[in-house]
């Protein structure tokens, strides 16, 4: 069987890398925004981040913070 999408792999994403990845047909700005609503619409995703000292002003997710965003969204 050959594969036409790569595998997401878990490492460090910046958020518009991860934005992108999940919303890969909009503009940046736009992409952000739904990932960051997703994000605080989700209180035990906002909770599990707190305690992975996420902060909303941060840049880049780490590889936990990635691992726990995916697996309450689901891989993009």
């Amino acid at each position: 069987m050959i594969k036409t999408e790569e595998e997401f792999k878990i490492r460090a994403y910046t958020k518009v890398e991860l934005a992108c990845l999940y919303n890969p047909h909009m503009t940046i700005p736009g992409a952000l925004r739904i990932l960051a609503r997703w994000i605080a619409g989700n209180t035990q995703l906002t909770a599990e981040l707190c305690a992975l000292e996420y902060n909303h002003r941060n840049r880049i997710y780490t590889p936990r913070q990635v691992k726990a965003i995916v697996d309450y969204l689901g891989e993009p």
